[in-house]
């Protein structure tokens, strides 16, 4: 940034010494620079904790480094020194904290014992952990049916904790758990479940080395997976092919200078990461894979006999391939005839490929019929149980994988139910609970009364905000297991809790001494994970300890020995073992440096699915939607670099060029001329859905490079623009990266 000005475009690769200087501004803004130092190096480490950011895996866990710009942010947030207390809370109502800023609350700190809403006052107060578990328990237990009770977990949370909360919550009587999968990788494990069995991904990190080409789609890890960066730096410098597809360029896509490699440091100007970088129109990525697959299909380049051993339904798809015109094609990707000739003839020629994708592809309302396509692809050339190749669906939060393999669930399998049953011998429900979006539904028309979540922020990170706050304020008790105060905890219901857990730096002790918990990365690695710092107050407990004295004050008749249990994490693992699919003698494997990998049936061409084979699936495009008319947009919501999900660390978006500012709105050159607009002129956003339309206001425009008709603007202050019922077919993730939407000059001109 130069001379202030607020928009000012980055030219230097992504990472360097402008990430070394960030990391370091963020260990002094929490003000734990020596503290935060020291925490790092156990960052990823054999002994040490996983970081609490994003899931993608661990290169080298005998590397002091073994964290990025992003994971520093979320490591020094979670170490800071900063402290809420209640004199905290006695300072300010909850109508006064309301009208904060969302970075401003977290930037507040940790939080540092359990508090209960007082309506005679509007303030927080303090309470003791037996009257909140027992507040908790009186409002469950009073409830008509246990289908009124909803139970939302966040993918931060450990697989000792995720198992302890469907097991609490299915002996209560019901499975309602929606979770953060419902809002970002829900359409990947609907696709792949249903196409290859399994709805998870099929590489590991050695994959990455031996990748002839890596496709990516709808992904920015520069912001949401920095260390990704290293795996794509090295493949790029061995020669692999780096094809990208995605409506905005993205720096870290571009160029990277890796900040532990002192070549890129001296030299400044890194490794150019993509080879091809194609950008089509926002929602154009289903008529992108298609077009990919019909080259292929046309050009001879399909590995006949993996078809004809692994596969069915491929003469129907090849079908519809040859029967889909190349101007439709061209129309709906936002892309030329000889720029999907060309991405596709490097797929061709790539013995082994690796797809990619992120919630670029899942937040769209064809997202589950785009990853099929995906699969088809790598079908068509063997691409699935074949060193150096696969599907890659890289998700967000450290856990999220881990939880829905722990039952976090609201459609669990009767075969999983079976086994849960039969352990801890109860009598399951059956019938499927809420996903995120039906309990929001439930709690807006009264037929849920008590919302529980397990971290996360559910208020901030869910759609159709003004929906979501009317629907959280008519419950009668909302409960929040939390580190930091967020805006979660200021949308309540009559009655509200707020109880504060351990962080994944912190040491839990347990009776039996020190306890490690363990978590599931995006590549199937599961390891442990020990914190290593002080507690940020005495009364703090750990996630694992609030769901057994919840479920111990909840449910006393139950055999389960809830406390027991907690005294000692191996207790937790060995029911794990005994109920989990691929987790056998978990408590010992566990324990290998570096954990150990879950198997995934396709890495040896096994295939799950009714018929025992890999399914293609043909999806027919659709014509185009209004936004082609010219008077409405296409709009995406993105992170900018100075965030994690709805955890905002500051105002900029480095990469971007955006300092300063949140409420920006990308647009094209030519979109700004054609309707008589600026740059830098204020408007104000309206979406326009079946059910009315929705406005977010003050706005500044921002010219980018982005496809004519898109637009792209942060989330969270542009979640009020999505409907709640704008969804994935079948997923029901929202489609937050495809809302039609109008620009008007701003009231607040």
């Amino acid at each position: 940034m130069t001379d202030n000005k607020p928009i000012d475009p980055y030219e230097k690769p992504a990472g360097g010494w402008d990430a070394l200087k960030s990391s370091w501004q963020a260990l002094r803004e929490q003000q734990v620079v020596v503290k935060g130092a020291s925490t790092l190096l156990r960052a990823n480490q054999p002994r040490g904790f996983d970081c609490p950011g994003c899931a993608w895996p661990d290169r080298n866990v005998h590397s002091t480094f073994e964290f990025c710009e992003n994971g520093v942010k979320a490591v020094a947030n979670e170490a800071t020194s900063k402290r809420v207390t209640r004199e905290f809370f006695a300072a300010n109502s909850v109508s006064e904290l309301a009208q904060w800023e969302d970075r401003l609350l977290e930037a507040e700190g940790r939080l540092t014992e359990p508090m209960v809403y007082d309506a005679g006052s509007d303030h927080y107060r303090p309470i003791d952990w037996d009257g909140a578990f027992a507040m908790v328990a009186d409002a469950l237990n009073a409830l008509p049916s246990p289908d009124e009770a909803i139970f939302y977990t966040s993918g931060r949370t450990s697989n000792e904790a995720a198992f302890l909360y469907q097991l609490f919550v299915r002996e209560y009587g019901t499975n309602n758990l929606p979770d953060c999968s419902n809002m970002c990788h829900e359409a990947s494990g609907v696709a792949l479940t249903e196409q290859l069995g399994s709805g998870k991904g099929s590489v590991t990190l050695e994959d990455f080395e031996l990748a002839d080409a890596i496709f990516i789609f709808g992904q920015n890890p520069g912001t949401n997976h920095p260390r990704m960066l290293g795996e794509l730096r090295t493949a790029a410098r061995r020669g692999c092919r780096i094809v990208v597809f995605n409506p905005l360029r993205e720096r870290g896509l571009e160029r990277f200078a890796n900040p532990q490699s002192p070549a890129d440091m001296l030299g400044g100007s890194g490794t150019r990461i993509a080879s091809e970088y194609y950008q089509p129109r926002i929602g154009g990525d289903l008529a992108v894979a298609t077009a990919l697959a019909k080259v292929v299909v046309e050009r001879g380049a399909v590995d006949a006999d993996f078809i004809a051993a692994h596969t069915s339904g491929f003469d129907q798809f090849a079908s519809s391939l040859r029967a889909t015109a190349w101007d439709t094609l061209e129309r709906e990707s936002g892309l030329t005839r000889a720029e999907l000739e060309h991405a596709a003839q490097t797929y061709i020629d790539s013995p082994a490929t690796i797809l990619c994708w992120g919630m670029g592809i899942t937040q769209h309302a064809r997202s589950v019929a785009t990853i099929q396509m995906l699969a088809n692809l790598l079908l068509l050339r063997g691409n699935i149980g074949r060193p150096g190749a696969g599907p890659c669906p890289v998700r967000g939060h450290s856990n999220v994988q881990g939880d829905r393999t722990m039952g976090i669930y609201e459609q669990p399998s009767p075969a999983f139910l079976d086994r849960l049953g039969a352990e801890f011998d109860f009598q399951p429900p059956r019938a499927h609970g809420h996903d995120t979006i039906a309990a929001i539904e439930a709690m807006h028309d009264g037929r849920a009364g008590v919302f529980f979540a397990m971290g996360g922020n559910f208020a901030a990170a869910t759609p159709d905000s003004a929906r979501v706050i009317e629907a959280l304020r008519r419950c009668q008790l909302t409960v929040h297991v939390s580190t930091k105060l967020n805006r979660s905890h200021l949308v309540h219901g009559r009655q509200a809790l707020i109880l504060p857990c351990l962080g994944r730096t912190e040491i839990d002790l347990q009776a039996s001494g020190p306890q490690a918990v363990t978590v599931e990365d995006s590549m199937s690695m599961v390891h442990l994970s020990s914190g290593m710092n002080p507690p940020a107050s005495d009364q703090l407990l750990s996630e694992p300890a609030i769901v057994a004295r919840l479920a111990a004050a909840t449910l006393p008749q139950s055999r389960t020995p809830w406390l027991w249990l907690v005294e000692d994490y191996d207790r937790i693992r060995d029911r794990i073992a005994r109920v989990i699919d691929g987790f056998t003698d978990f408590n010992s494997r566990v324990r290998a440096s570096g954990g150990f990998h879950l198997r995934h049936p396709g890495r040896e061409r096994e295939f799950p699915t009714a018929s025992g084979k890999a399914t293609f699936h043909a999806h027919p495009l659709l014509s185009a939607d209004e936004s082609r008319d010219g008077k409405l947009f296409t709009l995406m919501t993105i992170r900018s670099h100075d965030q994690y999900n709805t955890t905002v660390y500051g105002l900029d978006d480095r990469y971007r060029g955006v300092h300063g500012l949140r409420r920006v709105c990308f647009i094209n050159a030519a979109d700004l001329r054609r309707l008589g607009f600026q740059d830098g002129e204020l408007v104000d956003i309206t979406s326009v859905w079946s059910d009315g339309e929705r406005t977010v206001s003050g706005f500044r425009l921002v010219e980018y490079d982005i496809p004519e008709g898109c637009l792209a603007s942060y989330f969270p202050e542009t979640n009020a623009l999505v409907p709640l019922d704008h969804h994935a077919e079948r997923a029901r993730t929202p489609a937050s990266k495809s809302i039609p939407v109008r620009l008007g000059r701003s009231v607040a001109a």
